[in-house]
């Protein structure tokens, strides 16, 4: 009997209610493509870029459904990815018009991504030799787009861009493609030049 007890309380211990421990969410995995680049160069436009192979430049129908009354409006796909570089570009007439440009691209960065947003950094470029300047915003937190920025010469051109995702966002998700795009964009505004 004495030899019987112990079993007996190893038993009944291993019969206790099943303890269920939950495990944290993942996310699947995405699949980063090989880094490489080709020229946007089309007959007409007032400017050129180098952009990623595994993106497709496709016209902006965001406002109309079809081919857009805004010409040099364009957007960088990447359909394996799930995101879009929104690209619009606007003549500047005079002094005036350079900075309601950029008042609006500060709106649509800043006032309308505040509210979602952890931080939103500004960080300035310059490319003297092109004459190429203006504002990348990093963008951190559950906004709906993480990277915004604009590029001019203060004269004659002004190029928006913005990237965005066809998903809810979710910063710890789209972390891995966010990283990586950036890259990309910051390849775009490197090699953007005006004609």
């Amino acid at each position: 009997m004495k030899r019987l007890l112990p079993l007996l309380i190893i038993l009944f211990a291993a019969c206790g209610p099943d303890v269920y421990t939950p495990k944290p969410r993942g996310y699947y995995r995405i699949e980063l493509p090989t880094r490489s680049y080709q020229k946007f160069n089309t007959p007409g436009f007032p400017y050129t870029f180098e952009y990623p192979t595994y993106g497709k430049i496709t016209n902006d129908t965001s406002y109309t459904g079809s081919k857009s009354e805004k010409p040099y409006w364009i957007n960088v796909d990447f359909p394996s990815l799930g995101g879009k570089i929104y690209l619009s570009y606007k003549s500047i007439d005079n002094a005036q018009s350079l900075n309601k440009l950029i008042e609006d691209a500060y709106v649509m960065t800043v006032e309308a991504h505040n509210k979602r947003a952890d931080n939103i950094e500004p960080i300035v470029f310059h490319n003297k030799q092109y004459n190429v300047h203006g504002l990348f915003y990093n963008v951190s937190g559950n906004a709906a787009s993480a990277y915004q920025f604009f590029a001019t010469d203060s004269t004659k051109h002004f190029l928006r861009g913005a990237l965005y995702f066809e998903v809810s966002p979710n910063a710890d998700s789209l972390k891995p493609v966010n990283e990586f795009l950036r890259t990309d964009i910051q390849h775009i505004l490197e090699t953007l030049r005006w004609q």
